[in-house]
């Protein structure tokens, strides 16, 4: 019996073969080309794409929803909605940075926790698909071990928001219960910062000098923490946020502190080598901001305008809307090595 393909074929079998066999390829083309033909569609002029844009986006923070259990009262990127993109549009988003030049992405929120399966996947899919170096700042409230053990892997720093270390203080300003008795978070970011020495995160602190703390001396709890950086921000007022105004949600006015005071603050601090301070002068327009629905931020005019949204018009386009300012991000050292050792411990406890 001759084999199954030396059968004879009428014209109508090939017809039919041919039509299965095109529609077989049809379908695996389209599931491998189609991340690439959207990104290419963004770009129609790939020599600046492939130059000042990349030199531009390097580094994106990107805030995926702003939602948040803390209420704080100087914050600036208030809980104005409950918006948040769906995985595949955000996952679509992070391939368009990268293709863009992208390195560094930095997940914020709102608290980035209250979305911990989305922000697991969003974690993931940067390192493992698109070759990022991943940070995540929090408030450290929501951060559980079980997430650490499934997605701290593809986590190279983990940001927690530090503003004192006096409970009262910390209730004053609304980060956690707004009982000083029952203030628990000292307690949760030193848990956070075992955390990172198990799974060998790099562990980074942020700290917003204000009115209700400028005069603490934190050298002795920041020593105990030993963080790889530690950003000292002058507290920020922006319009349609934090100013008191009719659509704001928060009023900080009241928070803020001079220069003179926010000096004496880093002076008071000078021998931590990790303290990086950071002023309004060069913070508010030197960070890259992608809000919930993927559209960057520009506050050079003192509040926040979104420009269009990069699934919409792509990234060159929507970051010439952006108002960033690339000097001065070179110039605070937005560029530094933010990748963390995998090869290393992963379990060198800090805290004896």
């Amino acid at each position: 019996m001759p084999a199954r393909y030396d059968l004879p074929l009428t014209y109508s079998h090939l017809i039919r073969l041919e039509r299965n066999t095109m529609m077989i390829i049809t379908a695996i083309l389209t599931s491998l080309m189609t991340p690439l033909l959207v990104v290419s569609a963004f770009n129609t002029s790939p020599p600046q794409s492939s130059s000042s844009v990349a030199k531009r986006v390097k580094s994106v923070n990107y805030f995926i929803s702003r939602e948040c259990n803390y209420k704080c009262k100087f914050c600036f990127h208030t809980q104005k909605n409950t918006n948040k993109l769906g995985i595949g549009n955000a996952k679509l988003g992070l391939q368009l940075l990268q293709h863009s030049g992208t390195e560094k992405i930095n997940f914020a929120g709102g608290e980035p926790f209250l979305n911990p399966q989305v922000l697991g996947e969003l974690c993931q899919f940067a390192h493992s698909e698109c070759g990022m170096a991943v940070s995540i700042i929090s408030n450290g409230s929501l951060i559980k071990s079980e997430w650490m053990d499934r997605y701290g892997q593809y986590v190279d720093i983990l940001g927690v928001s530090v503003d004192s270390f006096d409970p009262a203080t910390n209730a004053l300003i609304g980060r956690g219960t707004g009982d000083t008795t029952k203030n628990q978070h000292v307690s949760r970011v030193l848990k956070v910062r075992e955390l990172c020495a198990q799974h060998g995160i790099l562990f980074k602190m942020n700290t917003v000098v204000c009115s209700l703390n400028h005069h603490e001396d934190m050298n002795e709890y920041v020593t105990t923490l030993d963080p790889y950086r530690w950003k000292a921000f002058q507290c920020l007022i922006l319009q349609g946020e934090n100013a008191g105004g009719v659509n704001d949600l928060n009023d900080a006015r009241e928070l803020q502190v001079t220069r003179e005071e926010f000096d004496a603050f880093i002076q008071r601090h000078s021998d931590q080598s990790a303290l990086i301070p950071e002023p309004n002068t060069v913070m508010q327009n030197s960070y890259l901001l992608l809000d919930e629905e993927l559209r960057f931020l520009d506050c050079s005019e003192n509040g926040k305008i979104p420009s269009q949204s990069i699934l919409e018009v792509g990234v060159e386009r929507a970051l010439s809307q952006a108002g960033f300012d690339d000097d001065m991000f070179q110039k605070r050292g937005g560029i530094f090595e933010w990748t963390r050792d995998r090869a290393g411990s992963n379990d060198s406890s800090i805290l004896k």
